[in-house]
């Protein structure tokens, strides 16, 4: 990994090494893919102000996130079907997150299960929560989170409707899934991907697993996930998850002030500003360009959160500057998984690290409360 400069170093290396269907997963957007591309477009606009003849010989990363100590301003945030990128990929992820000292968040949608990471990991993970339509589930999900030490419980709120990804359909990440012959040409060129993938733990939603009493297979998980997204989620589920839940709750998915305020109400310790890395409502805003006036509204109630199309750690002071308290990366970690495996995640961490220090150093600050929007050219 010596020649590995960035994260889309890593991105061309994951294209290379994962079969399409599960790259474009991760790297697609809905629709046309406006918000997908904006979230990217409106974070390189903003430009940094260079300080010089400024000692910051004592920078330092690290900071507070949900009240514990992080070495980075960063979260890996939850992103389903991981373990098909790489073999057992969350506990990888899991693994390399608390190596660097910061949170990893474990999808619902995950291969390996909220069992499997707690098994393989020494330190609690956060965990990311659907709410389906089957609340007696929902309920037992939440207990086995709690039963395994989660340190927080991520809700994600903006998928209720599911948003078309033009791309899995055409590759046949439908259910279920479609065949045909360049799919099974693209497996067959990726030998030491699937090798990696039969001697993983599971080949199908690890949390999941169970629920359907003689139906474990991807396809009968997948059409049930199918039916159960619910239409009807509001404010009061999230009072009963909050009745649920003892712990710090985090809300994601929030893109608009009105919302935010609402969120402020509930008791929640977080929000996250997102639009879902442009998976959902095509056409919405950047999250970027959404943070500022959300940091205004409730910055003082709640911690704020950014998710959305960061990918280096000049991203990250320019997130920071906007207001955000910490940010959480997705793709990025992602493309380092599907090229090197755990290896790439850390990989990727230390990028965005690297990357960090030397913005901060050339913006002439020394820690992360000295940015804010003094950093920003104007």
């Amino acid at each position: 990994m010596k020649h590995i400069t960035c994260i889309e170093d890593l991105r061309q290396r994951h294209m290379r090494k994962v079969p399409k269907a599960f790259f474009d997963y991760c790297d697609r957007g809905s629709y046309a893919e406006e918000t997908l591309r904006a979230n990217r477009e409106d974070l390189q606009a903003i430009k940094l102000r260079q300080r010089i003849l400024v000692d910051v010989s004592k920078r330092d990363t690290a900071t507070t996130i949900l009240g514990e100590p992080a070495a980075l301003p960063l979260i890996l945030a939850p992103v389903g079907l991981t373990g098909m990128q790489h073999s057992d990929g969350e506990i990888h992820a899991c693994r390399a997150a608390h190596a660097a000292g910061i949170p990893y968040t474990l999808s619902t949608m995950s291969i390996c299960s909220i069992e499997d990471v707690a098994a393989n990991v020494d330190k609690p993970f956060w965990f990311q929560l659907y709410v389906m339509k089957d609340r007696g589930f929902i309920k037992a999900l939440i207990e086995r989170a709690i039963a395994a030490k989660c340190s927080a419980l991520v809700l994600t709120v903006d998928l209720q409707v599911i948003g078309q990804r033009h791309a899995d359909i055409k590759n046949g990440m439908t259910v279920p899934p479609e065949w045909s012959l360049s799919k099974l040409v693209d497996f067959a060129t990726k030998p030491a991907w699937v090798a990696g993938v039969l001697r993983g733990k599971r080949r199908t939603f690890g949390n999941l697993a169970g629920h359907l009493k003689g139906a474990d297979d991807v396809v009968a998980l997948g059409n049930w996930i199918s039916t159960q997204f619910d239409t009807t989620l509001n404010w009061k589920d999230v009072e009963w998850i909050r009745s649920i839940w003892p712990g710090k709750l985090v809300l994601k998915g929030i893109l608009d002030v009105e919302d935010a305020n609402e969120a402020a109400k509930t008791g929640a310790q977080a929000l996250v500003v997102s639009n879902h890395g442009g998976r959902q409502l095509d056409g919405a805003p950047s999250s970027i360009a959404a943070l500022p006036e959300i940091v205004d509204a409730v910055g003082d109630k709640m911690e704020v959160m950014f998710d959305g199309g960061i990918r280096s750690g000049q991203d990250v002071v320019r997130a920071i500057a906007h207001g955000a308290r910490s940010c959480m990366i997705g793709r990025a970690y992602i493309h380092g998984l599907g090229a090197y495996g755990g290896p790439g995640v850390t990989k990727a961490i230390d990028i965005i690290r690297a990357e960090l220090m030397t913005t901060m150093g050339l913006c002439g600050v020394n820690t992360i409360a000295e940015i804010d929007d003094h950093v920003l050219a104007v």
